[in-house]
């Protein structure tokens, strides 16, 4: 058991380090707690891309199995919901990932839902990315929808291809399954940037509405 909480406290200090050296990470307000190799980060922060910054940062430690993020948004500048919209909508128009007048933005509280069907998840990302560096977002609700365009033999075959090609991943201890849109990643790798990459192979693929992620950290 101390051998345990010993691993837990090395894991701890790590990620904290590891946020504290993270240059979009500002705010010296952020807690670390790890259990089981679980992290969970409170705290407050001021913009919504630390936020999310600090939760890449934790997830690239050695040793992390998942992270769960509750730190709070707090906005030093006080903007209205039809600011923040109007901003959003135009970062939108401006990123050429983000298709034309196929997203709905809605805000209510500082929090943006974005709603909508996309071709590719690319261009989900990209527009949930466009709400990150946004002035008073406090969080981001992305239920933007990949149509599916291909075949599930088609799509598990090109990312098992894809997971064969990519360094960073061995591609022998993940299985795939795809059905209607929907792939599953089941097996395990040794950290939680391998998992990801695999979840990111995944997505890349044509025609992946949803990825169910059972891939287990165990380093």
């Amino acid at each position: 058991m101390q051998a345990g909480v010993q691993t837990d406290n090395q894991v701890r200090n790590a990620v904290t380090m590891q946020i504290e050296w993270e240059p979009e990470v500002m705010s010296r307000d952020i807690s670390v707690a790890v259990r089981d190799g679980v992290a969970t980060l409170t705290g407050f922060v001021h913009h919504y891309y630390e936020k999310i910054a600090a939760e890449r940062a934790a997830k690239s430690v050695y040793g992390v199995k998942a992270v769960a993020n509750d730190i709070e948004v707090k906005t030093a500048l006080a903007r209205t919901d039809p600011e923040i919209a109007r901003d959003v909508v135009h970062a939108m128009s401006v990123d050429a990932t983000v298709p034309e007048n196929k997203i709905k933005v809605t805000v209510k509280d500082g929090f943006v839902t974005l709603e909508g069907k996309v071709d590719w998840y690319f261009q989900r990302s990209g527009a949930a990315a466009c709400v990150n560096r946004i002035g008073g977002v406090r969080g981001v609700i992305n239920s933007i929808t990949v149509k599916p365009v291909a075949t599930p033999s088609d799509v598990k075959t090109r990312i098992e291809e894809a997971l064969k090609r990519n360094a960073e991943v061995d591609s022998r201890r993940i299985s795939v399954t795809a059905t209607d849109g929907t792939v599953t990643l089941n097996g395990n790798v040794r950290s939680w940037f391998e998992r990801e990459e695999a979840e990111r192979a995944a997505w890349a693929a044509p025609g992946v509405s949803n990825v169910v992620d059972h891939i287990a950290v165990v380093p």
